[in-house]
């Protein structure tokens, strides 16, 4: 393999019972199927960046790159579903059950990329595969659509609401003078006599109101907003971990990783070379992940409003920003000369790597090898490498 070929910066996805690996200009998915055997699909990937020269310039490469691996990712997993659940094509019976998917890939971070954590339609009894197919369609658009609800509530919402109610609680924001009136049932107003005709409810709402009182985020505002938001995907992951199903998927996402180490260290790729190299990887989404946190925290001190509705729909109209911005930090830390900054802000995503990857055995190794074999099958051996995360 020459060295020019060996530059070729590979990414992928662990999927159910599979791995899609994705090279610059080709993807292809394996997935092992109930019988033993591995199946597989590859296909070329458009260049967007052809057709579209604006996506060839920082931050918003990272925004046409995460939004195509968004779309590969739910393609990839759609097809190991129809690969892994094969066996229930010879049945009418049909039974659906919404089962807990968290998919890691170039997307760990809330549907943003192809990674959406959520709860994905899988059949757990057997059914035609005529319907098996029309239901793939379907649940992808189920699953997008309810992933990016769940996850603008839980990672947008939630924290924005919960700070803006601590600094008000705390006393850490002045609300402006109001009457007395306005004031009854806000945190540290005493409720005068007059107040209590008032009903249970009514006295309930005004103190909602008043921890609703919008806060000018500043760096402390959106330094607890993040670790708030880190909480809970902290608390999701590792609550999914402990599934039986997540934790299969989580194996694979070690066995991409390893495949992809021994490529990069020019290794044949065989099995027993993959086996001895690390899970853990600099480039994961969850890595990414992390990044977006951190991003995100400056970004949104310096993007503010007093409007507590301004600053929630704020946060999600510059979510494309945010993620091209991460990317681009992720693109130069992956980089072999770069700096000691860019690694130690990719470190945690590492660690956290503890818990979002499991140690593989060979059988699923040799998947995800297989994957990265036919995707480079497709590649052009010319042109610049352009940078895949890692799941």
């Amino acid at each position: 393999m020459s060295t020019n070929e060996r530059d070729l910066i590979v990414g992928g996805q662990a999927v159910i019972e599979g791995v899609m690996m994705r090279t610059p200009n080709a993807y292809a998915i394996a997935v092992r199927k109930p019988d033993g055997t591995i199946v597989n699909t590859a296909a070329k990937l458009p260049k967007w960046s052809d057709k579209f020269p604006l996506f060839k310039l920082p931050i918003l490469r990272g925004g046409a790159v995460l939004l195509q691996s968004m779309g590969l990712g739910i393609k990839a997993l759609n097809y190991s579903a129809s690969e892994a659940f094969v066996e229930a094509e010879t049945s009418e019976e049909v039974e659906v059950a919404l089962t807990p998917a968290v998919i890691e890939g170039e997307g760990d971070f809330a549907g943003i990329t192809g990674g959406v954590p959520g709860l994905f339609p899988i059949p757990k009894q057997k059914r035609p595969k005529d319907e098996l197919k029309r239901g793939a369609t379907a649940a992808a658009a189920s699953s997008i659509v309810f992933a990016l609800i769940f996850n603008i509530l839980l990672f947008v919402a939630a924290p924005l609401l919960l700070t803006n109610a601590i600094f008000i609680a705390v006393g850490w924001s002045n609300a402006p003078a109001a009457t007395s009136s306005q004031t009854a049932g806000k945190p540290g107003t005493a409720v005068t006599p007059s107040d209590n005709s008032e009903s249970w409810l009514g006295r309930q709402w005004k103190s909602v109101r008043g921890y609703l009182h919008p806060v000018r985020p500043t760096v402390g505002f959106n330094l607890i907003d993040g670790m708030i938001r880190m909480a809970f995907f902290l608390i999701m992951i590792v609550s999914f971990s402990l599934l039986k199903d997540i934790r299969r998927v989580f194996e694979y996402h070690g066995a991409e990783h390893k495949t992809v180490f021994t490529w990069e260290k020019g290794l044949d790729l065989t099995v027993a070379n993959a086996r001895v190299q690390p899970r853990q990887h600099p480039r994961c989404g969850t890595s990414f992940l992390m990044v977006v946190m951190l991003v995100s925290i400056v970004l949104f001190s310096i993007v503010r409003f007093d409007s507590l509705l301004l600053n929630f729909l704020v946060r999600i109209v510059l979510i494309p920003v945010v993620a091209g911005l991460s990317y681009e930090i992720i693109r130069l830390s992956a980089r072999k000369e770069s700096g000691a900054f860019f690694k130690i802000i990719t470190r945690p995503g590492v660690w956290l790597q503890n818990v979002t990857t499991k140690e593989p055995d060979d059988s699923q190794l040799e998947v995800a090898l297989e994957a990265l074999k036919e995707s480079l099958k497709l590649e052009p051996q010319t042109g610049e490498p352009e940078p895949a995360l890692l799941s």
